[in-house]
């Protein structure tokens, strides 16, 4: 029955189902706290929007050395757990403060607000580094849209618990259900079969379970010296940078449409369960397809092509419907079109590169995206630009990101090549992965 709808063999099931489960815990356990940071940043102040961002950048810095810290001494089956039971904790120090200190509530609220974007980046980045560490290239191709359908999924969960119970049970108890998921995403890595003996990884099999070594700083340098990881780097740069002028323009949207707290909460929530019900339909029944048969640079492309389209008329016509139409649209297109396809550029990369350049690029890389668009939204503004002028802005930058697109997959194509010529395919069977395609 699963065949029908993924192409998967019968020595990966227990890899994809766990892939899934995983996947779908620790997207919930976000979503739910989701909504939550977006009120508390609105509430802070939208002047405040552009420091928050800072201080998330900031904060980012120390925990990438931190993970990279631990990636380097510790195996995948014990960092991983470990950094996720330290979100566990932040989680419940939050929730005694935003308890027994109502009176600091913005400070509290403003520290969150940085937290989960942190918690955000790092959680879904350790997840994918694992992925991409235990599936080959052309596993990815096959599976990584349908292991995304479980994070979608999750993502509904969470969005409709928060929407349906923040009034009853109040914002601090979705925290305490927000760490109870994560603590399940955490055993997931524990039942995860063992790696494919036959892998597109540079590193032998039998040393995937041990530490990746190495640097702390690694991450930064290999990128400075790679030119796929820093097309890589580009790639997620720019996409950040148009997340974030939408980001500040629907904040702006949701501070004049809503006066009450808990009506702006469960409108990000809805908004939320908008995106995810229509990646989930993509995710099902188009994106395995797409990576079939367009390949990865050209399916990389179509959320660039899309943001293209969608600023420019947007600026030609700047109404709000319009500007929340494209946010949706465009969300739900990253989450099932471009994700997987791009967590599949990291399958050919060496397996320190998978953790700690990836880990840089998903968050500090990111959040230097964020923080240039926080200053250019703030700029705009100071300047009293408007709806039209930041689509404007944002338009060429979407125009070099399509071509980086395109670039990307001309370029993995050649790391494969290059790879099949130095390391000729093992005979070795594996009790998860039979052949590559």
């Amino acid at each position: 029955m699963l065949q029908k709808i993924v192409a998967v063999k019968p020595e990966e099931v227990r890899a994809l189902a766990l892939g899934f489960l995983y996947y779908f815990l620790i997207l919930s356990s976000y979503y739910v706290i989701r909504p939550i940071r977006d009120d508390f940043g609105v509430a802070g102040g939208l002047e405040n929007l552009a420091t928050m961002f800072t201080g998330t950048l900031l904060v980012m810095l120390i925990a990438n050395a931190l993970f990279s810290s631990l990636a380097a001494r510790l195996s995948r089956r014990r960092f991983i757990p470990i950094a996720y039971r330290f979100f566990i904790v932040n989680l419940l120090i939050f929730f005694m403060l935003l308890h027994f200190v109502p009176k600091q509530q913005i400070w509290v609220g403003r520290a969150f607000f940085i937290w989960t974007s942190v918690f955000n980046l790092f959680v879904i980045s350790v997840f994918w580094a694992f992925m991409v560490d235990c599936f080959t290239v052309q596993q990815g191709k096959r599976l990584f849209g349908f292991i995304s359908v479980g994070g979608t999924l999750g993502a509904i969960v969470g969005a409709a618990i928060t929407a349906t119970l923040v009034s009853k049970l109040g914002t601090l108890n979705l925290l305490l259900i927000a760490a109870v998921l994560v603590e399940l995403s955490a055993q997931c890595v524990r039942f995860f079969p063992a790696p494919p003996k036959e892998s597109t990884s540079r590193e032998p099999a039998q040393n995937q379970e041990a530490p990746v070594g190495g640097s702390v700083w690694a991450g930064l340098i290999h990128n400075l010296k790679s030119p796929y990881l820093l097309g890589i780097s580009a790639y997620m740069l720019l996409y950040s940078i148009t997340s974030t002028l939408l980001y500040f323009q629907q904040a702006g949207i949701a501070k004049n449409a809503f006066v009450d707290r808990a009506a702006r909460t469960a409108f990000f929530a809805q908004i939320d369960l908008v995106v995810n019900t229509m990646t989930i339909l993509i995710q099902v029944f188009v994106t395995g397809k797409l990576l079939k048969w367009l390949g990865v640079g050209v399916t990389l492309a179509i959320l660039p092509a899309l943001s293209v389209i969608g600023f420019t008329t947007v600026g030609l016509k700047p109404t709000l419907v319009i500007l929340v139409f494209f946010l949706v649209l465009r969300r739900a297109a990253n989450f099932a079109i471009a994700r997987p396809a791009r967590e599949t550029l990291f399958t050919v990369v060496d397996r320190e590169d998978k953790y700690k350049s990836k880990n840089f690029i998903d968050t500090i890389v990111y959040r230097t995206g964020d923080q240039i668009g926080a200053w250019t939204s703030t700029a705009l503004d100071n300047l009293a630009l408007g709806l039209r002028e930041v689509s404007f802005a944002a338009a060429p930058i979407a125009v070099v990101w399509l071509l980086v697109s395109l670039w990307l997959g001309k370029k993995q194509q050649q790391v494969i090549s290059e790879d099949a010529v130095q390391s000729p395919k093992s005979n070795v069977q594996s009790p998860m992965s039979a052949t590559v395609d």
